[in-house]
């Protein structure tokens, strides 16, 4: 008998986020998530996502003990003011029993239905930075801090549910050596020439903070036509400083500026974390910063997070400035291999940037919709 039980408490919800703890158990591949920052996640006076969205989160129970978990989620932003009726759900694990995924999804199918949803798509987050879909090829590789990971039978339940695939995204790594200086050393010459546009360095992560605001708002303007996308709003930015910006090398973090100084590229790279955080098994204290430091500042993989040019000079090469710069840095850190999130497969502008560096797809990953 699978029972499914509101969160309410706090200890209902550090037992919602340790769940997959128990559940990848051993697992070479799944990468923990820092516990305190995943409580914040669903903290309402932490998290301001919460201004525009609401969340349930949900655990099922068979026999006494949690075997499932599911956060459903409405983003107002997209159903009120873009009109898209759906009802989000992520952070769904479950043990390998189709009777408590389904139980959950009905759970999250109800909701759907009593606020006059047309259809569920998941596993996504409250927006376009959090993490998305279920891994569908490409189990036997170490996932990045931003990503979720799960085990190869999720997708059977989706399947046994009647969910269908809505989107298709794929994760690419390519060896540093892979990236030769002539494909872009004379071009990004001539770009600032023609353009009038620099390169922005930094050294310190206050360094960049002056930036990071307009950086959001750029984000918003390069990817508002992809599919699904949510804007960030001012207050979201904050957030997304604090947590995102501490964990960044800030050498890793390029701008492209105008002869204004405003900003028309920009690019995030992070270090690779998977290894440290599964060493501190979600806890920063009382040694997890160490090991998250020199991940910091020594990993030899660097994971290209985000990258956005503004729509006014898409297609100008404008892509070039910022991979020389990251050649000059990752030459002198060392780096030895670069690896790409999830990408939507069918963002062909993005594939092409890549194109000159024989990338390799590792892992695929998919959401998955049911209309109401």
């Amino acid at each position: 008998m699978i029972s499914i039980k509101e969160v309410k408490t706090k200890s209902d919800l550090k037992a919602f986020v340790k769940f997959p703890f128990k559940l990848y158990e051993g697992s070479k591949y799944w990468v923990p998530p820092i516990i305190r920052e995943e409580l914040k996640t669903f903290d309402k006076k932490e998290n301001p996502v919460f201004n525009d969205a609401e969340a349930r989160l949900f655990l099922a129970y068979k026999d006494n003990r949690i075997v499932g978990r599911v956060a459903a989620i409405i983003n107002s932003l997209e159903v009120d003011k873009q009109g898209i009726k759906k009802m989000r759900f992520g952070w769904f694990d479950f043990i390998d029993d189709l009777e408590v995924s389904q139980a959950l999804l009905n759970t999250v199918e109800d909701i759907g239905k009593a606020n006059n949803l047309e259809f569920c798509e998941g596993p996504v987050g409250f927006s376009n930075l959090d993490k998305v879909g279920v891994v569908t090829e490409g189990f036997e590789a170490l996932a990045p801090m931003v990503t979720w990971y799960n085990h190869p039978y999720y997708v059977k339940h989706y399947e046994a549910a009647h969910y269908k695939v809505e989107k298709s995204y794929s994760e690419s790594r390519f060896p540093f050596a892979n990236v030769k200086p002539e494909f872009f050393l004379k071009a990004q010459d001539l770009i600032k020439k023609r353009y009038q546009l620099k390169a922005l360095k930094f050294t310190k992560t206050s360094e960049v903070m002056p930036y990071a605001d307009k950086m959001f708002d750029l984000f918003n303007k390069s990817y508002a036509n992809l599919s699904s996308f949510v804007a960030i709003t001012d207050i979201q930015k904050e957030y997304f400083k604090k947590k995102f910006i501490s964990f960044i090398n800030p050498e890793y973090i390029k701008f492209v500026v105008d002869k204004n100084d405003e900003l028309i590229g920009f690019a995030i790279v992070m270090p690779s974390f998977g290894s440290a955080l599964q060493k501190i098994k979600g806890r920063l204290f009382p040694f997890g910063f160490r090991h998250i430091l020199h991940a910091k500042k020594h990993s030899k993989e660097a994971i290209f997070y985000l990258i956005g040019i503004h729509p006014e000079y898409q297609n100008k090469g404008v892509h070039a400035v910022i991979f020389n710069e990251y050649y000059n840095t990752f030459t002198e850190k060392g780096i030895k291999t670069c690896i790409r999130t999830p990408e939507l497969e069918d963002n062909f502008a993005i594939h092409q940037i890549w194109k000159h560096f024989d990338p390799e797809v590792f892992r695929r990953r998919k959401t998955f919709r049911k209309d109401l």
